[in-house]
């Protein structure tokens, strides 16, 4: 009995020689000391899920093609006879795309100007499903843990602004695409910003990092290795990116080396057909195919469900390792 009442003594009074004072100090240290020690042992928290999205033929139909027929323009023959041969002559992809768009519209009178393609945004419709799609991956991670935060990104090497004008825009945290510069009466003149396939991965570390939408070209973007995990908004590892083709294949090898997640989407045609156009090596495998259908039960939805709930269980034990 007399060894088991030593220990309901105040516990300054095991250690009188330095004082109560010292000795809740002393215990203040330890217990710091032990939270260091589980924090160094286990994974840094985010709260946070990043699904991020091209745009063209992965959310709406392409918008090339789009914006060319409201010009009762005839897509497949402008590509054919306006923009390959650029590309054959040594254009980049991309700037052959706008630099045709942009003769285009001088040809009709500069008909494409900033509110042209604003108009034309509002109007375009989104795929079947894709607006109620938000809501429910909300869902299905809250009904997992309330803790877990799910945002929508768009990286696309397509026209940006008209992302920013579509009915989903306001789902989205940010968007990152090409721009064009516009003249004294609004006609677009040049591209003043083009995101590459490459640069693609650039705004993946942008969000994992958190910065601004507008960050200085400073060399940093790039740095994400070197960022302390505790400091990362969302760590790749909770990333799930959906792309529909060859302009997301970097982003696909990036999340895979990152272990995040890869699901890639094809519109009017197989899953075969889309394996043999876009060549996909094996650092480039996709955790699923599917048809870009959004509905309830398209197995598109079940797998970004799946992809979603996954990460918020693996925050919830994150959370149990540091106490929350």
């Amino acid at each position: 009995m007399q060894y088991l009442s030593f220990y309901t003594l105040p516990v300054w009074e095991l250690f009188p020689k330095i004082g109560k004072i010292a000795t809740i100090k002393l215990l203040l240290l330890v217990n710091l000391h032990f939270q260091i020690v589980m924090t160094l042992a286990t994974k840094p928290l985010s709260n946070y899920i990043a699904v991020v999205f091209d745009f063209d033929d992965t959310l709406v139909p392409d918008t090339v093609d789009s914006l060319l027929e409201s010009l009762n323009i005839d897509a497949l023959a402008f590509r054919r006879e306006r923009i390959q041969p650029l590309i054959d002559s040594g254009w980049d992809n991309i700037l052959a795309r706008f630099y045709a768009i942009i003769e285009e519209s001088k040809r009709q009178g500069n008909k494409i100007t900033q509110e042209y393609i604003a108009n034309f945004g509002k109007k375009l419709a989104p795929f079947d499903g894709v607006a109620e799609m938000f809501d429910r991956l909300r869902q299905s991670a809250y009904a997992i843990n309330p803790k877990v935060e799910v945002e929508f990104y768009i990286i696309s090497c397509g026209m940006v602004e008209i992302a920013r004008n579509n009915c989903i825009a306001p789902k989205f945290k940010a968007m990152w695409g090409c721009e064009f510069h516009y003249g004294k009466e609004g006609e677009i003149e040049f591209v003043k910003k083009i995101v590459t396939h490459t640069e693609k991965t650039r705004y993946l570390f942008q969000l994992a990092k958190g910065v601004d939408n507008n960050p200085k070209d400073d060399g940093k973007t790039f740095v994400y290795r070197d960022v302390p995990a505790e400091e990362l908004h969302i760590p790749l590892t909770q990333v799930i990116y959906v792309g529909d083709g060859a302009s997301d294949i970097p982003c696909f090898s990036l999340l895979n080396e990152q272990q995040g997640i890869t699901i890639g989407v094809y519109k009017d045609s197989t899953a075969q057909d889309w394996s043999q156009e876009i060549e996909i090596s094996q650092s480039q495998r996709l955790m699923n195919l599917a048809s870009a259908e959004y509905s309830e039960d398209s197995e598109l939805m079940r797998s970004l469900t799946l992809a979603v709930e996954s990460l918020a269980k693996k925050i919830s034990l994150l959370q149990l390792s540091v106490g929350e």
